[in-house]
């Protein structure tokens, strides 16, 4: 199986004035080409590392991939180490350099003699045109190995990975086979669960392969699979999805991008029912999903912090002459907060959470606490509560998430 390697070349990545996205993103897309990629290096504009980082990657891999360094100025040089490293001389392509004049001319621009660099690319090396900007992208051969060199912006190199990288590494190496993904979403299961559920389906799953990946809230079940065509890969996927289905029940939330919030968007809007939220440790977290996921149906949001706000709530509860003693009820005054926020303002549902840390545990990731969560129509009320809580982000995406998976059980299976 052909290997790869990825070099990201920019001091900006490793100072951190910007996030490598794109090889997160192409390791993704080789791994669906059956491409295993062994090495990710993300290396500064220096000559000397630069070329120390493409030596030992043609040395290892069959496909080594560089982003960035191919613009007009002088610290733009992966042209430059890359021909040193295939032992090359630097070249002008007079085609890529009549469509960088083409492409100024066309925006009514000037362009300026450094720009002419970015035409330059090893003697023997094949120009690979960039319609999405000004730096050209180009393949060279190197004994076994092959460097494709992109340019580092997002836009331009995700086109000619698709257009480019992947057209030619299918050709150069035989490929004819593609791994396709099947990912289901799970929630109020956590991961040991899943698998005490489905276990032997990753254990005994050759093609395709079951695999479970666990997030704040949520478990991933990726099913991979090897195949000739999409229709192929779906006939072989089906099976193993209903049977995971039938295992975990409603569980299943959603599949590939879909979200918690796209399908309890789906579901507010099918029963039109309007919503309000009362929440404090996770800070407007809580809101800002159920607005992503039902904009037209989210009337109100209270974020309180401390006890003033619940204590304001509790007056226009039901039991406004029990409000002391609710303070240390955890579960009756997320039930008297979430009934109170949805009178105030007059919605079908609402859900609260209130949720208590350990001011000792200033942990990220479930931190010592306890969170209570209540879903009511005014009559009824549907709980849940964990034993944990934080101020971490991920303490509060998992709380908020929970909610709203709550949420979610309350609109399919009623309060």
């Amino acid at each position: 199986m052909a290997t790869a390697e990825i070099v990201a070349i920019g001091s900006e990545l490793l100072l951190g004035q910007i996030t490598d996205t794109n090889s997160p993103w192409m390791a993704q897309r080789l791994a669906q080409m059956g491409i295993d990629l062994y090495f990710k290096t993300i290396v500064g504009d220096n000559p000397d590392r630069i070329t120390e980082v493409l030596t030992r990657a043609v040395s290892r891999a069959d496909l080594v991939i560089t982003s960035g360094g191919l613009g007009p100025t002088q610290a733009d040089i992966s042209r430059e180490i890359i021909a040193k490293v295939v032992g090359k001389p630097l070249v002008r392509d007079q085609r890529l350099l009549d469509e960088l004049h083409n492409r100024f001319r066309s925006r009514g621009f000037v362009m300026t003699a450094n720009n002419e660099r970015q035409a330059d690319i090893p003697e023997g090396a094949t120009p690979v045109s960039n319609p999405n900007g000004t730096a050209p992208s180009f393949i060279v051969e190197t004994g076994k190995s092959a460097i494709f060199a992109l340019p580092g912006v997002p836009f331009e190199l995700k086109w000619l990975f698709e257009n480019e990288v992947m057209p030619y590494t299918r050709k150069r190496f035989g490929i004819t086979d593609l791994i396709t993904y099947r990912v289901l979403k799970v929630s109020e299961l956590g991961e040991s669960n899943v698998d005490h559920r489905m276990g032997h389906l990753i254990a005994n799953s050759k093609n395709p392969t079951v695999g479970i990946l666990a997030h704040p809230g949520q478990v991933d079940i990726r099913i991979a699979v090897k195949a000739a065509n999409p229709d192929e890969a779906a006939k072989l996927i089906a099976p193993v999805e209903a049977d995971i289905r039938r295992l975990l029940g409603t569980h299943v939330f959603a599949a590939d991008d879909e979200t918690m919030e796209d399908t309890v968007g789906a579901l507010i809007s099918n029963k039109n029912v309007t919503l309000a939220s009362y929440e404090d440790l996770t800070f407007g977290m809580l809101a800002e999903r159920l607005e992503h996921a039902a904009p037209g149906h989210f009337i109100e949001g209270i974020v309180g912090n401390g006890l003033t706000t619940a204590t304001r709530l509790l007056g226009q509860s039901r039991h406004p002459h029990r409000s002391e003693e609710l303070l240390s009820r955890h579960q009756e005054l997320t039930d008297e907060l979430a009934w109170a926020v949805r009178k105030e303002a007059g919605a079908d549902l609402a859900v609260a959470i209130h949720a208590v840390a350990d001011p000792s545990d200033t942990s990220e990731n479930l931190s010592r606490g306890e969170t209570y969560i209540a879903v009511t129509d005014g009559d009824r009320f549907r709980r849940r509560n964990y034993a944990s809580a934080g101020r971490g982000r991920p303490d509060r995406t998992r709380m908020s998430f929970d909610a709203l998976a709550l949420l979610r059980t309350a609109l399919i299976e009623g309060i």
